[in-house]
């Protein structure tokens, strides 16, 4: 699209969108009179259906003419007022993105006060708060049910927010840090280092015993020290995690992608790629202390 940035392209847009309809009226003149001459019946186009059907060589009706003109006069008048015109922004110098600010400053108007008082209170105070809560819900569905669900619940490769079980912690300062500057979770595809696919599966039938799930406990020992090699560096040699890094709990039996066998094989082999985008670009302190408010109190706050 670089080749169309020039100042030319403009003029030319402009150019072809007048004459187009310029056109358009003199056609439209030009198919709405005929003279006939002296003696000269009105003839037919040549064209007939359904055996005598026939389309007589006559002037366009007078009332879908005028409707047609007026249709063409609109269009001029739409492209003083807005932009239409190549680089012209219009008389009344409308964008959407003008438009879209207008907006958000009206309503920063009409909810910052409300916003800004729970600003000034203690997250925890707020998450107990109906009113808030309720502010917190309809924030969490227009920026996070998208992935998380609307109940919050998750699915497969986005975690549940009512659980309590959290990769990156479940404090305010740590929920608020999450929504602000997002989150990268990678698990490295570990399926080469670990050797063959023997040694896969007893890798992950030691995880599924740190779950307590169903297991092969002989795979389970010999898999144990290939944890220790591989895992431990991420999991740690309990198996149950570090939040500094986002490395998951393997021991509690909630699952970000499955914790069937073949899901868990699959994680091991081929790696996993999680992202939590930032929201610091598109919502304001107010929101965003809503928002971990509200997310708070999913996992279990004590309420009133």
């Amino acid at each position: 699209m670089s080749d169309f940035v020039h100042d030319g392209w403009s003029f030319y847009i402009a150019i072809i969108t007048v004459v187009s309809l310029l056109a358009c009226a003199v056609l439209l003149k030009a198919m709405s009179t005929r003279k006939l001459a002296p003696g000269e019946k009105p003839g037919t186009t040549g064209h007939t259906w359904d055996e005598d059907l026939q389309e007589w060589h006559n002037p366009l009706p007078r009332w879908w003419m005028w409707l047609f003109y007026i249709t063409i006069v609109f269009a001029f008048g739409y492209l003083i007022l807005y932009p239409g015109l190549g680089a012209y922004p219009g008389y009344l110098k409308w964008s959407s993105q003008g438009q879209y600010q207008d907006e958000q400053q009206q309503a920063a108007a009409t909810f910052g006060p409300i916003i800004d008082r729970f600003l000034k209170q203690d997250v925890t105070a707020v998450a107990a708060n109906p009113e808030a809560r309720e502010i917190g819900q309809r924030l969490f569905l227009n920026y996070c049910a998208q992935c998380h669900g609307s109940d919050a619940g998750g699915s497969r490769g986005y975690p549940s927010l009512r659980d309590g079980d959290w990769l990156h912690g479940g404090t305010p300062e740590a929920i608020r840090t999450t929504i602000i500057g997002g989150r990268n979770g990678v698990m490295p595809a570990l399926g080469a280092a670990l050797g063959g696919s023997e040694d896969v599966r007893d890798v992950v039938h030691h995880v599924l015993s740190l779950a307590g799930r169903t297991h092969d406990g002989l795979r389970a020992q010999r898999g144990k020290a290939k944890f220790a090699t591989a895992c431990v560096a991420c999991h740690g040699a309990d198996g149950k995690g570090n939040q500094q890094i986002g490395a998951p709990n393997l021991t509690d039996d909630v699952w970000l992608h499955g914790g069937t066998e073949a899901a868990i094989t699959e994680t091991i082999v081929k790696g996993r790629m999680n992202q939590m985008p930032a929201h610091k670009d598109f919502l304001d302190a107010g929101k965003i202390h809503l928002l971990t408010a509200y997310v708070l109190g999913l996992s279990g706050q004590p309420r009133p």
